[in-house]
This record gives structure tokens, C-alpha cells and sequence, in this order.
């Protein structure tokens, strides 16, 4: 497997030596002719977990080595040694696009594990509001050394250090991702930290999708400004997009979107097959029950476990690729922190996407496709939730001690991150965020017509239960993804809703005459226009986009135009900004301003 990064060769030669080899690797890292002989790092190193002295760096390599350290200082003179660990699920099949595989199938026929090895070092003893510069060295068993560039760091910032945060959503290697992420540095300049509230690749098991697909947008390229991304423009002309150099400098916080979970594992269906065929746990525990004999003769715990887990779905490589807090549960699928003038309460709230259609060959939202239907062995049951959030689950219990710690009630800013939408002009807030309802419809002698799935409105755990809790606690902000498009909401009691989620393309806005596609003759009314829960959209306040006949629009929907949102916490204000990728040399355009205050 090759490897592809902006790492450089350390030689004991001279500086101009030095230089004239790392601009050498420059060249063969976007010509794609690095060979597996050249030691690299996959990653440029990135920023976790800070602490009010500390901070984590990660990175990674394609090699285990037998040294890997982070140097720090004015003049990089400390070092501390990483710990190393092996990625365990990472793979690539007939349709990832790495190295010489550019058409399906070309190199792997089916899923092969890919050997990645994470680093991470923990920087103590720092002091608030210093930056410090640090890089990273990674030596090969042969003894060839590899560095990245410097970069700098700081511990946690200070209650009344101003900030600027993104908000960002919904990456999933789209064309207009490395664009939106460029523009973000053009236009604002430093990053403090970066809030990606789901959805970071489209599937979490594919290793090129986060280092290195070839068609040059995968997640940490674009994160650290050395994608690749070829856009054309309105006249046919195209540039090539690098993303931005953010998280080198800035700590990342994302929480789990419905692509962060793979589904049943297998060695033979792709990795995407595997990724869209998650069941729910119960079912797969149910399962295990039948065989359990079979399965496990000396009933271990631990053998036990892996079983229902490869057999119902996992966020394995979300929780090993990053770094976060850790909630009294002991895990960081939610987790809140404090970050300067912020609390950020990040919520595992996520199911399994499915089709909308009826049509007897889908399995839906709303049913079991036709040729399953006596083999439930092949049942998607339907949009199930991955994660417990209604009352009584731990999430909920957690939530609910967390929404009156002082550590929230006493924050200037209280944000609450989660990946489904409670206020969208969206498609993927339809239907309601509940368990799935089954019900089987049978012919006179038995036989099973047809399954299918309701989803009880007023079982909405998001809307019922959780929005009023966070309501309650005084949240200022709701922000959230899955929809890919940017509108926003404000309820009556002063909580704002944010959706950013337009950085890559779109599905579209439901929105006067753009109906949702929802079924017709079910028990539940699914809306087909608008908010199904009742918030009416806020028009951009400075500059909105307008329709054909010059009406503003409360939404930003578009595979031209890309958005991201930041938060200045001098101001107390979220400003949202919009790039026309079909005229490359026109101006970032603010669009829309709102104080949380």
C-alpha cells in the first residue's frame, strides 16, 4: 500500500539539501509517484483533548517504527515519545479510490486490512494563552526518519479569551468540501477549535477515505491543506482546491453522525455493503441467544461481546482515530468540555439512513423490499437509532446531570452538538426521531404480505424529551447536521437551532413547492413541507440567497454554493458565509449574523 502525505525526509545534509528534498516529495505527493519504499506520515499531526496545561498530538504512519516523538519548544529542543497503537478495522475494497485504484475492482477484490498505526503524545506543563511550536518525528525500523512541518499548540484557553470556532458538518469526501475549508482560513484567518458536528467520511471502515483517496478530498487532506480537489467553474475552467492547514493548530471536537457506525462485519461484502446493513443490537443479541451454544461453548464474556457487535454495528474506528472526553460512563461517544467561554455537550444522536422509496425492491424507511420478506435474517428494520436517548437511557441520565452541573449553568455560552436535525427544511428530519413500529401484514393463509415500518410522531425523543430539557437549562444553540443544506431556527424561548451542513453538496430544501418524498395511506401524518416540528425559518439576516423571482430564501441548498458558519465569542455572535465555486474569484459572501446572547 502507498503512502501519501506532505511529511519530509530528514538527511544529514545540508539545509539547501533539506529544502530541495522536501520539495522534491511535494512533487511526487500530488503526482502520486511516492514510492512504498519512502518513509512518510500519513497524517500531518493534529491537536486533541486539551486540558488547562496540556494537549494531545496524534498522528499517522503506514509504519509501526521504533520511535515516534513529539518535539516542542522556541526551538523544538524538549521531546516526549508517543504511544503507538494498531487501527483495527481500517481496510480497503473494489471501491476505494487509493494509489493506482481508480476504477472499481482494478487492485482489490475484496475487503484487505490496510496496516495503520496511530501516534499520540500528551504536552504538559503549558501555559495559557502561549503558543508553543511543536512537530513530530517518526523513525522507521531501518532507521529512516520522518518529520512534519512545525506547527504550534496551546493548552486550553481561558473564561474571556476570545475565539473563533467553526461549524462545520457533513464532509463525506463531497466536491466542494477542500473549497469551503480553504475559504474558511482565507476569510477568517486562525481557527481556535472546530466543531464538525457529524458525518466526517461516508464509510468509517475505508482508510483512504480519511488519508489518502485519490481524488483528492479525503478528511485529513482537506483538514490540513494538502487535498487535491479539481472544481470547475461556470466557464468550465477548473481549479484545484487544498483545503485549509486548521487542525494542526486548532483542537478538533466532532460527535457520531450515521457514518461514523458500520454496520455487520464481513469478509467478503464491500465495505460499503457492510456499512449499510447494521441491525439493532437487540436483534443481534436475540440472535446470539438462538446460537449461543454453537457460538460460544465456554459462554466468554468477551467472545460474547465481539460477536453482537460484529453482527449489529460499531463506531470502533471513530473511537480509535480520536481522542475526547470521557463521559462518568467511561466511554466519549457523548461527552461534554469546556472551551474557553464555551460548554460543548455533544450527544450520540444517529440511525441508520435509509431510502425513502416504496418501490417493492427497496429495503426503506418504511418497509422490507419484496424478495426478503420471508427472510428476516435480511431485514433492515427500518431507520433504527443506534444510541438510547429517551428517558431513563444513560445518555438521558447523563444529559440531564451534565445540563445542571456548573460547569453548564455557569457558562457563557452553552452549545448543545448532535447530528440529527430537530429543526430542518430538510429531508432527513422525516420521520420522527423514534424506534421503528413494525407491523406484518399477512394473506388469509399466512404467508407474509408485507413489512412495514410507522414512526409515532409523538414518540420523537428528540422533540419530546430532549429539546425541552436543553430548552430548560438555557441553552443558546442547537447545532446540527445530516441534511446537507444551512437554515436556521429560533424557538420562543430564545434557543437557536443551526444547521451548516451545505460545506459539499446537497439533497435540497423542502421548501413551498419542493415536497419530501413520504408515504401516502400510512397511520402517521409524515410532513411533506417545511419543519415538521413546527419552527418557522429564519431569513438571512444580511445578504440571503434569492429565488427566481427574487424572494429571499431561509435556507442555503445548493452544489455550487458552499457554507460554513463560525463563532466569535468576543462578540457572542455566529456569522455564516457563502462561496460561489462557479466563480472562483468572487468574493466570500456573509450572508447571515445572529447574537446568542
Amino acid at each position: 500500500m502507498g503512502s501519501y502525505s506532505n511529511g519530509r525526509i530528514i538527511f544529514t545534509a545540508t539545509v539547501i539539501a533539506v529544502a530541495l528534498a522536501y520539495v522534491l516529495m511535494v512533487i511526487n505527493f500530488f503526482s502520486g509517484s511516492m514510492t512504498a519504499s519512502s518513509p512518510m506520515l500519513l497524517t500531518d499531526p493534529f491537536l486533541q483533548l486539551p486540558t488547562a496545561d496540556s494537549v494531545r498530538v496524534v498522528w499517522f504512519t503506514e509504519f509501526e517504527g521504533r520511535q515516534h516523538i513529539v518535539q516542542y519548544g522556541d526551538r523544538l529542543e524538549q521531546s516526549i515519545s508517543a504511544t503507538t497503537r494498531k487501527m483495527s478495522r481500517l481496510r480497503e475494497d473494489s471501491k476505494s479510490r487509493v494509489g493506482e485504484q481508480t476504477e472499481e475492482g482494478q487492485i482489490y477484490s475484496s475487503p484487505v486490512d490496510r496496516e495503520i498505526w496511530r501516534h499520540e503524545a500528551e504536552i504538559d506543563g503549558l501555559s495559557p494563552s502561549v503558543r508553543v511550536p511543536y512537530r513530530v518525528v517518526s523513525t522507521q525500523d531501518d532507521g529512516q526518519t520522518v518529520e512534519s512541518n512545525a506547527y504550534d499548540l496551546a493548552p486550553l484557553p481561558t473564561s474571556g479569551t476570545p475565539l473563533k470556532i467553526l461549524l462545520t458538518s457533513d464532509h463525506q469526501l463531497m466536491p466542494m468540501t477542500p473549497a469551503n475549508l480553504q475559504k474558511v482560513k482565507e476569510t477568517v484567518g486562525t481557527i481556535d477549535a472546530i466543531f464538525l458536528a457529524g458525518d466526517l467520511v461516508n464509510i468509517p471502515d475505508r482508510a483512504s477515505e480519511w488519508f489518502d483517496d485519490n481524488r483528492g478530498r479525503a478528511f485529513f487532506p482537506a483538514l490540513q491543506g494538502y487535498a487535491n480537489a479539481p472544481l470547475d467553474d461556470a466557464s468550465g475552467t477548473t481549479t484545484v482546491y487544498q483545503g485549509s492547514p486548521l487542525i494542526q493548530f486548532a483542537p478538533l471536537f466532532p460527535t457520531i453522525g450515521n457514518h461514523e457506525v458500520m454496520g455487520r462485519f464481513s469478509t467478503e461484502k464491500t465495505i460499503g455493503e457492510q456499512f449499510g446493513d447494521p441491525v439493532p443490537r437487540a436483534i443481534a443479541q436475540k440472535r446470539y441467544q438462538e446460537k449461543a451454544l454453537d457460538i460460544n461453548p465456554d459462554q466468554d464474556q468477551h467472545t460474547e461481546d465481539v460477536w453482537i457487535e460484529n453482527n449489529s454495528f460499531n463506531t470502533d474506528t471513530y473511537e480509535e482515530m480520536f481522542t475526547l472526553p470521557k463521559n462518568n460512563v467511561g466511554h466519549s461517544r457523548y461527552y461534554a468540555t469546556t472551551f474557553g467561554d464555551v460548554r460543548l455537550v455533544s450527544l450520540f444522536a444517529t440511525n441508520i439512513w435509509r431510502r425513502p422509496s416504496l418501490n417493492n425492491d427497496s429495503r426503506g424507511r418504511y418497509r422490507e423490499q419484496d424478495k426478503d420478506l420471508t427472510s428476516p435474517e435480511n431485514w433492515g428494520f427500518g431507520q433504527h437509532i443506534f444510541e438510547a436517548i429517551a428517558p431513563g437511557s444513560p445518555q438521558y441520565e447523563w444529559l440531564q446531570a451534565e445540563l445542571t452541573s456548573p460547569e453548564f449553568t455557569q457558562a457563557p455560552y452553552k452549545i448543545v452538538m448532535l447530528h440529527h436535525p430537530p429543526h430542518s427544511l430538510g429531508d432527513n428530519i422525516v420521520p420522527a426521531y423514534t424506534d421503528p413500529v413494525q407491523f406484518i401484514d399477512s394473506f388469509p393463509d399466512g404467508t407474509v404480505k408485507a413489512v412495514r415500518y410507522e414512526y409515532p410522531k409523538s414518540a420523537d425523543y428528540l422533540i419530546r424529551d430532549v429539546i425541552p430539557l436543553v430548552e430548560d437549562a438555557g441553552t443558546n444553540l442547537v447545532f446540527y447536521g445530516h441534511s446537507h443544506l444551512w437554515n436556521r431556527f429560533t424557538s420562543e424561548r430564545g434557543t437557536h437551532y443551526l444547521e451548516t451542513s451545505n460545506v459539499g453538496n446537497t439533497y435540497g430544501a423542502y421548501w413551498k413547492d419542493e415536497r419530501r418524498p413520504i408515504p401516502i395511506g400510512y397511520k402517521e401524518d409524515y410532513v411533506a413541507l417545511g419543519d415538521p416540528n413546527g419552527l418557522a425559518p429564519v431569513i438571512p439576516t444580511i445578504d440571503p440567497v434569492v429565488d427566481a423571482e427574487g424572494n429571499a430564501l431561509p435556507f442555503v441548498a445548493s452544489n455550487t454554493l458552499t457554507v460554513f458558519s463560525i463563532l466569535d465569542t468576543e462578540t457572542g455572535t455566529i456569522s455564516s458565509y457563502r462561496f460561489d465555486t462557479e466563480n472562483p474569484d468572487s468574493p466570500v459572501i456573509k450572508f447571515d449574523e445572529f447574537s446568542l446572547n
